[in-house]
């Protein structure tokens, strides 16, 4: 490879990876504004993550931006290194400590905090829209994921994550209705937006407002 390609390379690279900060940025601005505009029983209601109301969701999601490093670990030697455990108990510690004005400006204040999980960016974009749509998809706000967003998550799509997150979804195909994308093989096609079908891939069940 010459030098002329592997720089065109590194920039596209550097491209991508300042593309998809902007939309993690752009990401929790807008749930905090959607936090920002929730009712007190909104925050009470459950979500799509079991076991778990708005408090406790919106508590996860900022819980890369106020605990350090050192912290996690000791918090998850305290879970016997059981990181679901650790999770869960922060989350609720974390929503029951926080006032919801709070939560919501701990998103909106950290839009560009460096915090990612271990896939890396796109893994860090997805942690924050999934768990948005845990959010406003059972409260029936109706929002939408801007497409960019959607396809830079639609991309990461494969055997091991879906392995990761508990998707079962054998034998089936996956065929967006609203834009061009599909994934998987099989003879069960589920045919949906993209958004409901990203949904299904981070291991949530389909879901419709009562």
């Amino acid at each position: 490879m010459d030098t002329t390609t592997a720089g065109t390379q590194a920039d596209a690279r550097a491209d991508t990876r300042a593309r998809i900060r902007a939309e993690i940025a752009a990401e929790r601005r807008e749930l905090a504004d959607v936090l920002d505009g929730l009712t007190d029983g909104q925050w009470d209601a459950p979500t799509l993550c079991a076991g778990w109301r708005v408090r406790e969701v919106a508590g996860h999601m900022s819980m890369g931006f106020r605990y350090s490093l050192g912290r996690t670990a000791l918090e998850l030697a305290r879970a016997r290194g059981n990181l679901h455990r650790m999770t869960d108990r922060l989350a609720r510690r974390d929503a029951a400590a926080l006032a919801p004005r709070e939560l919501a400006a701990a998103l909106r204040d950290n839009a560009h905090h460096p915090w990612k999980p271990p896939g890396g960016l796109a893994a860090a974009l997805g942690h924050d829209v999934i768990h948005g749509l845990d959010i406003t998809v059972p409260l029936g706000l109706g929002r939408r994921v801007p497409e960019e967003r959607l396809r830079i998550l639609l991309g990461t799509v494969t055997p091991r994550s879906l392995r990761f997150f508990g998707a079962d979804l054998d034998g089936t195909v996956l065929r967006a209705t609203d834009l061009d994308w599909s994934y998987g093989t099989g003879s069960r096609v589920v045919s949906r937006p993209a958004q409901e079908l990203l949904l299904l891939a981070f291991g949530r069940a389909l879901h419709r407002p009562e």
